[in-house]
């Protein structure tokens, strides 16, 4: 494969992975088919324990190293300069500042071709990447009609598997990303407790006026921590986890529900795939 707009021997090949099983099943593809391949992640510092793990694993069967690209201030920092608001959905500043502009500084001027695991039963999928006019972007999965199944194939077939998160977890990403589920976030507490009381303080309750910083919109992560609210929270995913199999005896096939792609579709590439 080459850059279609410089010459090979000019080009960068560049894979930036999240962590996620589509980035990481890409590398494993990729690795015979374009030697040279650069492979980065960037780390914004506040990732799970088992991405660090993931990570490694993934180093010993590329027999390369991942680099590790770091904003240049932490997240509190930017907290802060924010005023005080969370990132969410449609203000996206976290993805901006502890992602794509380390990823942008690592590629600089020259050109780039970028592979992008956005599979083909996804190829409709938008997702800011990097809108850089020297980064070419490319996409395997959708050129060979790779789909959901083929990359839990990949993973299984190299030995390397999920990562461990997916067990409670349906997306790579920071430990407080405001796109996780509620179960997820039920999931964080349970297996990194520390990490959930974590990402509670940084909510803020402003009691003159009344506004609330959270996670969620409608409630904060203390509410979403009472024993009562989590028996709700899971009741609910087993209900929709029920639908869900009524659903596929119907039509033959079967969407995850804590691992479904689908809830939000519009998640930033550079976190999630």
């Amino acid at each position: 494969m080459t850059c279609s707009d410089c010459p090979e021997e000019k080009c960068r090949h560049i894979l930036s992975l999240s962590g996620g099983k589509d980035s990481t099943a890409l590398a494993l593809y990729m690795k015979d088919r374009v030697p040279d391949m650069e492979y980065v992640f960037c780390d914004t510092g506040e990732e799970l324990p088992e991405t660090y793990e993931y990570l490694l694993k993934l180093e010993a069967h590329l027999g390369k190293q991942v680099v590790r690209l770091n904003p240049d201030r932490p997240f509190q920092y930017y907290l802060h300069l924010w005023g005080g608001v969370l990132p969410d959905v449609r203000m996206r500043w976290c993805t901006k500042m502890l992602k794509l502009r380390p990823f942008e500084r690592y590629v600089g001027e020259k050109p780039v071709q970028l592979y992008v695991g956005i599979r083909f039963d996804e190829k409709d999928r938008q997702g800011y990447i990097s809108s850089k006019p020297n980064i070419s972007s490319r996409f395997p999965f959708i050129e060979d009609g790779i789909e959901r199944e083929d990359v839990l194939r990949i993973l299984s077939s190299s030995g390397l598997g999920l990562a461990q998160y997916y067990s409670w977890r349906s997306r790579s990403g920071c430990y407080f990303c405001f796109f996780q589920q509620k179960r997820e976030w039920v999931g964080l507490l349970e297996n990194h407790e520390d990490l959930f009381w974590q990402a509670a303080a940084f909510e803020k309750e402003d009691r003159a006026t009344g506004a609330r910083f959270t996670w969620n919109q409608n409630e904060s992560l203390r509410e979403l921590a009472a024993p009562q609210r989590i028996l709700a929270i899971k009741r609910d995913y087993e209900k929709r986890l029920a639908e869900e199999a009524k659903r596929s005896r119907r039509d033959g096939t079967l969407r995850g529900v804590l691992c479904g792609e689908e809830d939000f579709p519009s998640a930033c590439n550079i976190c999630r795939l």
